[in-house]
């Protein structure tokens, strides 16, 4: 318990950090005190984390689904752009003195321009507006004030909103390097965090394209040579990506002609109630074996029975720890491993146990922890997916160290393991270096 209170104290601490290190590059060194634009750059860093906090936990919550509608799009669109921004900002961080420098060097060079601090010339003054123009007197002569080098104003060098010393002095403030300076870096940040976004939502909307696969295995029987399984896991239904977003995924599934389609976990976060019309174009996939499903780790938070009865209406099988016989393999599947925490964890022995390891087995399986019971028990294939490809870049650094494999196709002993990058996308529907897919797996006997 109180590991879990350090954690989530912990992570409000350098989320507040985060926060606070943004306005200050993003709102406080780019704008004016008492300005609109600063009260309204506040105003955003106060408000939209709060959103982002809503996003997250208004589901779990049990909030009217209308409700999560509407503060998912802002609050979770604000996660994905605060990490680029960040990264930016960090980026920016070393080109600030760079080019503080270079303009430095730049004013001290230029001609007809005074030096930082550098004393202006008597004959230079400006007079003040409204006020008689000064006669020159030469110095030296007599009754002339006494010679005094006049300097332009030296501001406070501690704000970015003032004048830069040694500006030339006129009736409207200069802007000074270090606010230059300041919108240039925090500009180029900005739009790079939302041209990055804006991409990966892009392609998220569009839908998963396809990927081809081919995987030899050796007991396959030669009758079975060149069945095609299309693979899709990781749809994420939800309060974002709903109806069109499923029918985008039948429609590019249907278009391979695949023999069997498989569903590895992870088709919604939210209850049967509320995303049951969005999960209905399931019910056209098209395949000459049948559509298969196994749960993952969010079905477990959204109603894990009630989504299993419903996907067997809308005419997918279940393989909750069981297997088919398909013509020259055997197809299993297990309980996600987040089942365990229900009374419903996967269970190999149930699915594999006494089945003829002569056969091919291919196994339906929503995460890769789990493909070293799949090699105790004599699986050829484990197809899987909840990695997401790491979704955010450089996330899928952290889901290295948390997966055997991130995605694509790799052989632990005997076994092959294949990892789906999904076809949509948790949180935020964004996707920047792990593309969306769904995956047409071709088995070749080593037979034939």
């Amino acid at each position: 318990m109180w590991v879990v209170l350090l954690v989530l104290v912990g992570a409000v601490v350098l989320l507040a950090a985060v926060h606070w290190y943004v306005w200050r590059r993003l709102v406080r060194d780019v704008t004016v005190p008492g300005s609109a634009a600063r009260r309204l750059g506040t105003v955003a860093l106060v408000v939209l984390p709060l959103l982002s906090l809503g996003a997250l936990t208004a589901g779990r919550a049990g909030a009217p689904f209308r409700l999560q509608q509407v503060v998912a799009w802002p609050g979770f669109m604000w996660l994905a752009l605060l990490l680029y921004v960040v990264l930016a900002l960090v980026v920016g961080e070393a080109v600030r003195p760079l080019l503080r420098r270079a303009l430095d060097r730049r004013a001290a060079t230029a001609p007809g321009r005074p030096m930082r601090g550098a004393p202006v010339p008597d004959a230079l003054v400006t007079a003040t507006p409204g006020a008689p123009a000064p006669v020159a007197v030469p110095a030296g002569t007599a009754g002339a004030p006494a010679a005094a080098p006049v300097t332009a104003s030296a501001p406070d060098p501690s704000g970015p909103d003032r004048p830069a010393q040694g500006a030339p002095v006129s009736g409207a403030p200069a802007v000074s390097r270090r606010l230059f300076v300041s919108r240039v870096v925090g500009g180029a940040a900005a739009t790079a965090a939302l041209g990055t976004v804006g991409y990966g939502t892009y392609g998220v909307l569009r839908g998963p394209r396809v990927t081809r696969v081919t995987v030899p295995l050796a007991k396959l029987a030669r009758g079975a040579h060149g069945y095609r399984i299309a693979v899709v896991s990781d749809i994420h239904i939800g309060p974002i990506l709903g109806r069109a977003h499923t029918q985008r995924i039948v429609e590019a599934i249907n278009a391979t002609q695949p023999d069997l389609v498989a569903v590895v976990g992870d088709l919604v976060d939210g209850s049967v109630e509320n995303l049951g019309p969005a999960a209905e174009p399931l019910a056209r996939l098209s395949a000459r074996d049948g559509s298969f499903f196994v749960t993952g780790n969010h079905e477990y938070f959204s109603g894990a029975e009630e989504w299993v009865d419903h996907v067997r209406e809308l005419g997918l099988r279940p393989l909750r720890n069981e297997r088919v016989e398909i013509a020259g393999f055997d197809l299993a599947g297990v309980n996600d491993v987040a089942g365990e925490n229900y009374g419903d964890g996967p269970d190999f022995a149930a699915a594999l146990g006494d089945r003829d390891r002569a056969r091919a087995a291919v196994l339906l399986a929503h995460q890769p922890v789990v493909i070293h019971d799949a090699v105790a028990h004599g699986v050829d294939l484990q197809l899987s997916g909840h990695t997401h490809g790491g979704q955010l870049w450089p996330g899928n650094l952290l889901a290295e160290l948390a997966n055997p494999t991130v995605a694509g196709l790799e052989r632990y002993g005997d076994t092959q393991l294949y990892v789906s990058r999904g076809a949509g996308a948790w949180g935020p529907p964004v996707r920047v270096g792990a593309p969306s897919d769904i995956t047409l797996v071709e088995l070749a006997s080593k037979q034939a």
